[in-house]
């Protein structure tokens, strides 16, 4: 998985799938079939851990608002924290378009959960009087889920964590009731 997340799919060599897994050439084909196989295996557990991820950071403080601000700022990567840049699914779709079936039935398996929770947590919001009453909810998760996904590819273009910061403060100021 890391190796695709850190490269994407057409720069990742066979060579160097193997070597992060630490197994020959004919165990790769006996475990997977090939590359794309592998690929589509690690973008799918990948998919499922940052999907879980973002919505306990979404659903974890009490206040909507602040589960939308902690659902931004879990996105941007700590100093020196290891992990490659942006998201592996944002790059998945940036590597291959909408063409592909298998990567689009990956994000449709669960790309709704999480905006099922967005959905949710905007309304909530509005109903305690923290996000604008005026806004349409269902085009705000909108917002907020193309927000996410700008951040990610400015994350990937080398946006430093603070401009990040700065974006995803601007959104939720954004959504706040006035």
């Amino acid at each position: 998985m890391r190796v695709f997340w850190e490269k994407g799919y057409a720069a990742t060599s066979t060579d160097e799938l193997l070597s992060a897994m630490n197994i020959g050439r004919q165990s790769l084909y006996n475990a997977f079939g090939d590359k794309r196989r592998i690929y589509l295996e690690a973008l799918e557990r990948y998919q499922s851990m940052t999907v879980s991820r973002h919505i306990d950071n979404l659903n974890g403080p009490a206040s909507p608002l602040a589960g939308l601000k902690a659902l931004l700022l879990g996105m941007i990567p700590e100093k020196n924290g290891g992990d490659p840049q942006g998201c592996m699914g944002v790059h998945a779709i940036c590597e291959f378009g909408d063409e592909d079936r298998e990567l689009a039935a990956v994000h449709g398996r669960t790309a709704p959960a999480l905006g099922r929770h967005l959905l949710a947590r905007i309304q909530e919001g509005q109903d305690a009087g923290e996000l604008d009453m005026q806004m349409d909810a269902r085009e705000a998760m909108s917002f907020v889920q193309i927000a996410m996904q700008g951040m990610q590819v400015a994350n990937r273009a080398g946006v430093k964590s603070k401009e990040l910061r700065s974006m995803a403060n601007f959104v939720i100021d954004r959504l706040r009731a006035r």
